[in-house]
């Protein structure tokens, strides 16, 4: 009888694929997800600033979503910001009473609403109406490929669609911010006066003796940044649905969240930043 022949081990693949790496060797790639979609938004952020400097601007395009952003949200505005600053005014002279500070009522509750009420209510109407609508145009456009022929016949999406979207916006807001800035310190004015007791003349006096000009400027500039990453997050979330039609109901959804949460980010570390560098009036 013959010895049995040595059993040789399997040669390795040749076809140039490389062996499965071990789990623990895989990139966390739920982790690095998030970094992904913050990176994009950042770089779509990035193109539309370059863009809009960019010929031909499109102006009739950005007229009609002008006057689209403005229609949608220009009652809310003026609606919800009555309220705001009835109970702001309501609140601080609450706690001027308990101090025996009643005189300053006027000049705190005004503050409150041009530097931090009439901005935040501006991006949420922003985001909540126009930039829903921003998203699923894009996002319905995206779906049905219109934007994937404009790229072969050599037109660019962000010029052409994105860039008015943003830019309205932003003017809106701005516009915005100073009717609800108006409508709002009126409405605090009349609470004060009405329900409070207060004078007039001392809630003029409290304004002018605490407010200062700065005060109006960071409060647009708030509502112009808010304005843009409103835009900016619907205009990112609309260009990239998943799903098919659900998918752009999905990203309706989520630009709004993404947008309500950069909004108050961004709100804190501008107010801090403006505390540092303006001094407060009479220090």
């Amino acid at each position: 009888m013959t010895a049995p022949l040595p059993v040789r081990p399997p040669e390795p693949p040749t076809t140039g694929e490389s062996a499965p790496e071990p789990p623990g060797n895989k990139p966390p790639t739920r982790l690095l997800a998030p970094l992904r979609e913050t990176g994009k938004l950042f770089a779509l952020g990035l193109a539309v600033s370059r863009a809009i400097f960019r010929r031909p601007f499109q102006v009739r395009e950005f007229i009609e979503q002008f006057w689209f952003v403005a229609s949608v949200t220009i009652l809310p505005a003026a609606l919800v910001s009555i309220p705001f600053g009835a109970v702001i005014a309501l609140q601080v002279g609450s706690l001027t009473q308990q101090l025996g500070a009643q005189s300053f009522t006027g000049g705190a509750s005004v503050l409150a609403v041009i530097q931090q009420a009439s901005p935040i209510i501006v991006a949420l109407l922003i985001s909540g109406a126009a930039g829903s609508a921003i998203c699923a145009d894009l996002g319905s456009r995206k779906i049905r490929e219109e934007l994937d022929a404009m790229e072969v016949m050599g037109v660019s999406p962000i010029q052409r669609l994105v860039v008015p979207r943003v830019l309205a916006t932003m003017f809106v807001a701005v516009l915005l911010n100073g009717l609800i800035s108006v409508v709002g310190t009126l409405g605090g004015y009349f609470f004060n006066v009405i329900m409070q007791d207060g004078t007039p003349g001392a809630y003029l006096a409290s304004f002018s003796a605490l407010a200062q000009l700065p005060d109006l400027y960071i409060s647009e500039f708030k509502a112009l940044i808010f304005g843009f990453i409103a835009g900016i997050v619907a205009a990112y979330r609309g260009l990239n649905p998943r799903g098919g039609p659900k998918g752009v109901g999905d990203a309706v959804n989520q630009s709004v969240v993404i947008t309500f949460m950069l909004l108050f980010f961004v709100n804190m570390v501008l107010t801090a930043i403006y505390l540092q560098i303006v001094p407060a009036k009479g220090s």
